[in-house]
């Protein structure tokens, strides 16, 4: 949960962001907001991912047309090495506001390198689910929900799968993939692997144990998206997981792909708030960087976020097309009951080398 920790590829890429001027996209629903922050600077710090990219096209440009501050972006592969990023500039101003996942929210906020955000200035929130407001000690601010199930080949499957014990079955040996150890989805998985045993996100001990009888079934490990949805479109894969619907948004709507993807699973599916969070040594405006934190929870970005990346939205009023409201893909908040796994993110935070390390040895 995308979500600490590798969730996307490993691709680096800085960029200085003109968003104004380098695409052209709809306007979002309000009008320009006169433009107070013309002339002001906002440095973001996001992957370099699709989910980056939409954060760029749906919040960071539609920020700058609204209010005429200038975003200028960089973008990494990782949560984890944006906390390490911000880690070696100690108190030197580097970014405004980082979108990242939540235990690197919690990592940050107890290494005291971010400020709690001013909640008087966040309007937007009101509108969203208290469970989902703030995380990290009150230093992040929720705004979309990273979700993971299971991937599976609808060639193999007639119907979804109903649990992840379907990993186990020795059928689909050398035709499943796991998530690499990094990403805040191997987590998930250990967590799956627990709860299969009858354990835990705190009693992991036989899940670990089970992961093991994996040993010599796996093909690969999920590190490229993009070669994974080759490999189900080459009938290479029958299954996968915990794994994110969200790196699919365009092969789950193509019958070619042979891809599949269902929360739908007794065990339940994995939700993970992403957050936006604050360096306490920023270059820029407070009051711009506060603007940017809520304009993320505005309805209209919220739904065009959820329908571009299928990341699920936070704000309860947030504006969905009709394909996004059908869509099985995208998790609505009402959604959000006891199927969701919604992990203590200070547990997962405590564990996690640790954990990273185990999943790797198990793996080797």
């Amino acid at each position: 949960m995308q979500r600490e920790i590798k969730r996307r590829d490993l691709l680096k890429t800085g960029a200085a962001f003109g968003l104004g001027s380098a695409l052209a996209f709809p306007a979002v629903h309000a009008v320009a907001q006169g433009r107070q922050f013309a002339g002001k600077t906002l440095r973001i710090l996001t992957w370099s991912d699709d989910t980056g990219l939409a954060v760029l096209r749906h919040i960071a440009q539609t920020f700058e047309a609204q209010t005429g501050a200038r975003v200028v972006a960089d973008r990494t592969g990782s949560t984890s090495e944006m906390v390490a990023k911000l880690k070696a500039a100690g108190t030197r101003p580097q970014y405004d506001v980082i979108t990242l996942a939540g235990v690197g929210a919690t990592t940050l906020a107890s290494a005291g390198l971010l400020d709690k955000p001013d909640l008087n200035q966040l309007p937007h929130l009101q509108n969203v689910d208290p469970r989902f407001r703030t995380g990290a000690d009150g230093h992040g601010i929720g705004y979309l929900l990273w979700t993971g199930g299971l991937l599976y080949n609808t060639r193999t499957f007639k119907e979804a799968p109903t649990s992840y014990e379907e990993l186990w079955n020795p059928k689909y040996a050398k035709r499943l993939f796991l998530p690499p150890a990094t990403w805040t989805d191997a987590l998930d998985t250990i967590v799956a692997a627990a709860k299969l045993t009858g354990g835990s996100a705190t009693n992991a001990e036989a899940g670990f144990r089970k992961l093991a009888e994996l040993k010599d079934r796996v093909l690969t490990f999920g590190e490229n998206p993009t070669q994974i949805a080759e490999l189900f479109r080459s009938n290479a894969l029958d299954l996968g997981g915990v794994y994110a619907p969200a790196f699919y948004a365009k092969a789950l709507k193509d019958p070619s792909s042979g891809l599949g993807a269902t929360y739908n699973l007794k065990e339940g599916f994995f939700a993970d708030l992403m957050y936006t969070v604050l360096p306490k040594s920023r270059p820029g405006d407070s009051a711009v960087a506060h603007a940017f934190v809520n304009h993320s929870l505005d309805p209209v970005v919220q739904g065009r976020m959820a329908e571009e990346v299928l990341n699920g939205p936070v704000n309860q009023k947030a504006v969905l097309s009709a394909a996004a409201k059908a869509s099985p893909f995208i998790i609505k908040p009402e959604q959000l009951g006891d199927k969701a796994v919604i992990h203590d993110k200070s547990v997962i935070a405590s564990v996690r080398e640790s954990w990273i390390k185990r999943y790797t040895q198990t793996f080797a």
